[in-house]
């Protein structure tokens, strides 16, 4: 348990079970890992930190609750993304995989192709493919990535659409997210 707790402890991005199983020699298999990480979740649990599995594997994170308290020591300001990103990245979230037109349609605007390269250069979302229509337009969904910076383990965890009054209630679950990767780059003026 202090193999994994060590590993975990000092990992940059979360790991998962296979990176997990490769620690040790010989391999203890996927039954005891499992057994092992949820011994481990649990004596950390009452603790300002989480062994929380997400979608990419397991990671140890501050609770949410701190993170008020520990933004008053960031040095500098979490990204500030404009709405038409954010109503962008929602549509792609709940509509997923969806083109440029698709988005443009439910918007009723023209996508910038920046807000595209910001989404994607964060990491967020990606070009799964094409349509088989005239243009091959890309389309585009949501990335591990983005599920982790979230702190969910896969788009069923998200609240239904149906559920939220309006565009506002999706666009608030990606407040917590601006703050979880320090390495992200800033937006570029104007979006």
């Amino acid at each position: 348990m202090q193999v994994l707790e060590a590993a975990l402890l000092s990992a940059d991005e979360p790991l998962s079970n296979t990176d997990l199983r490769r620690l040790f020699e010989p391999d203890l298999g996927a039954e005891l890992i499992g057994r092992l990480l949820a011994e481990l979740q649990q004596s950390w649990q009452g603790r300002s930190v989480e062994l929380k599995r997400l979608a990419s594997g397991w990671r140890f994170q501050t609770r949410e609750a701190l993170q008020p308290y520990l933004e008053r020591l960031r040095q500098t300001r979490a990204p500030r993304y404009s709405r038409a990103v954010l109503e962008t990245l929602a549509i792609i979230v709940y509509r997923q995989p969806v083109t440029r037109g698709d988005i443009e349609e439910i918007r009723g605007v023209a996508v910038s192709a920046n807000i595209i390269k910001l989404l994607e250069t964060r990491g967020w979302i990606d070009t799964i493919g094409h349509r088989d229509t005239p243009g091959r337009p890309a389309l585009y969904a949501t990335t591990r990535k983005f599920l982790d910076d979230l702190g969910l383990r896969s788009l069923t965890e998200l609240p239904p659409l149906s559920s939220l009054s309006d565009i506002e209630g999706v666009l608030d679950l990606v407040e917590p997210a601006e703050h979880a990767s320090p390495d992200a780059p800033e937006p570029p003026e104007g979006s």
